[in-house]
């Protein structure tokens, strides 16, 4: 899960306009709702499969309290949390330490379809209603373009829309954007999350670049398809981007496939410590959403995620739709 240090979707333009970190006092106007944010506990007995320990930037607890005492300030009132383990066990983990911290509202899973546990595990944890589904992409050495074909994972998969569940990508690609419309043609049903695109590896052969956007367009034709506006922040040379003209043009090309009604705001905390600190990513993000409608705007910080993953409120200050 190593970030990137150049953005995959295009090059600086000529405008710079300086980065300016968000205030408490400036924050409130929409509450925010994290959809993406990482959970983990290195001293736990018997560790954590990720990060790994000669991570100095990771490697400590990442909770709710630490994540609160950061967000919080920013207007920020709930958040959901994405797996960062291939461990079956690590569901309930995750899931305990949701249900202790009303302000996490929904858990993104790991499971793996086809398995011979996979749907009694799916029952038993769909029974809580903080399990909100699973994610499944290019990460624990797993390719969803092949896995696909393996006898009973799409079965596996109808079997996650029937519950009304989610599946979310992990790190797009060409690859992967591919299989994600080959698996929402065969189950229609079925909501799906798209994360991390403006991260997305975009391919330097025009045709192959040409097929890419048009599968997203595809993608897009999907009611029930949703994008994360998520790892956003660029290093270049070493030193975070804050040109705000630097991001709009590729999240531009984003928003304009997808449209305000299916992206959503997602920190990936505290992997986005890599490249650059709480305030100054949602600075960056903040930077380019303030551009659009304020109805654009809810719907980024809270509306959306609610429509992608259903969840319900468990704090007075959180939104309801």
């Amino acid at each position: 899960m190593q970030r990137r240090e150049a953005l995959k979707l295009a090059a600086l333009t000529a405008s710079a306009l300086a980065l300016q970190r968000p205030t408490a006092a400036a924050t409130i106007a929409h509450p925010i709702i994290d959809a993406h944010i990482h959970l983990f506990d290195p001293s736990r007995p018997g560790g954590v499969p990720w990060p790994e320990k000669d991570d100095k930037v990771l490697y400590k607890p990442a909770l709710p309290e630490r994540y609160m005492a950061i967000s919080a300030p920013y207007g920020v009132v709930g958040a959901i949390a994405i797996e960062a383990s291939p461990l079956a066990s690590d569901n309930d983990w995750l899931l305990k330490i949701a249900a202790n911290s009303p302000f996490v509202v929904g858990v993104v899973g790991d499971l793996v379809p086809a398995t011979p546990s996979y749907l009694s595990e799916l029952e038993r944890l769909h029974a809580d209603p903080l399990f909100l589904g699973f994610r499944y992409g290019n990460l624990w050495d797993r390719d969803l373009s092949v896995d696909l074909l393996k006898p009973g994972f799409i079965d596996g998969v109808k079997a996650l829309a029937q519950a009304e569940l989610v599946l979310e990508s992990a790190n797009p690609d060409p690859k992967l954007i591919r299989a994600i419309l080959n698996v929402t043609g065969k189950v229609p049903d079925l909501r799906f999350v798209v994360d991390h695109l403006p991260n997305g590896v975009l391919p330097s052969e025009q045709a192959a670049r040409d097929e890419y956007w048009t599968n997203l367009r595809e993608l897009a034709r999907n009611p029930r398809v949703f994008v994360k506006l998520s790892e956003i922040p660029v290093l270049a040379s070493g030193k975070l981007v804050t040109d705000a003209q630097f991001y709009k043009g590729p999240l531009d090309a984003i928003w304009d496939v997808f449209g305000e009604d299916h992206i959503l705001f997602g920190s990936d905390w505290p992997n986005s410590d890599h490249v650059a600190p709480y305030a100054d990513t949602l600075a960056i993000v903040r930077g380019y959403i303030s551009g659009k409608s304020a109805a654009a705007r809810e719907k980024y910080y809270w509306k959306n995620s609610i429509s992608a993953y259903k969840w319900r409120r468990r704090s007075p200050d959180q939104p309801a739709s």
